[in-house]
């Protein structure tokens, strides 16, 4: 029915490994191989276990309830035990001591909740080791930004020098229109009187 489907995934077992499932490490340093699970109806007798490339196991823990800690049935002598369940998200990841490049490969952290009829779910971690880490060159990213910035910085300076230069351009104009009104006023005055006195008779002669 599908009012029991949805029940069902939403009592399903989650792994998880975090929000990227690489990791890089130094050689002859110490990693963290994060695992997490989360189950809607709590768990009793869970079953852990962590594997190498599929098939070697390296890790392997059993947590009796939400109010105990995992008990270690068996684990590789340079895997460490780092988790907690008894805290919120269920913790059960491990580190590997003195990473080799042989230890480059597969990790995958493997559950099963027999609260949950036996559910049984995984997630892989891919590990990647190096002999030096190399540093991320940031100047390409530097001189992309500092080229944005610039362009951008013109462009304001640019609208500005257009408004001004509009502004002075109106204020001019305006200038000579008032120019123009007045001196055609006083040409006209000018006209006016010159117009007068031509028109003025001669004094009678005696």
């Amino acid at each position: 029915l599908p009012g029991l489907h949805i029940f069902a995934i939403a009592v399903a077992l989650e792994v998880s490994v975090g929000k990227t499932n690489t990791v890089m490490a130094l050689n002859n340093s110490n990693v963290l191989l994060p695992c997490t699970f989360t189950t809607c109806i709590g768990f009793q007798d869970l079953v852990f276990t962590w594997y190498f490339n599929s098939t070697e196991l390296i890790y392997h823990g059993k947590i009796k309830n939400k109010a105990t800690e995992p008990t270690l049935i068996w684990h590789n002598p340079r895997v460490e035990f780092v988790g907690s369940t008894t805290k919120k998200d269920n913790n059960i990841s491990i580190v590997l001591n003195g990473v080799e490049f042989s230890d480059a490969g597969k990790y995958t952290c493997h559950v099963k909740n027999p609260k949950e009829r036996n559910a049984q779910h995984n997630a892989t971690i891919f590990l990647t080791v190096v002999h030096k880490m190399v540093e991320t060159d940031n100047t390409v990213t530097l001189i992309i930004v500092g080229v944005v910035g610039g362009l951008i910085g013109l462009l304001i300076l640019f609208m500005l020098i257009k408004r001004v230069v509009l502004f002075i351009i109106k204020k001019t104009q305006d200038g000579k229109k008032e120019c123009l009104v007045s001196s055609s006023g006083n040409d006209n005055t000018e006209n006016g009187l010159a117009g007068s006195k031509a028109e003025q008779k001669a004094p009678p002669k005696a």
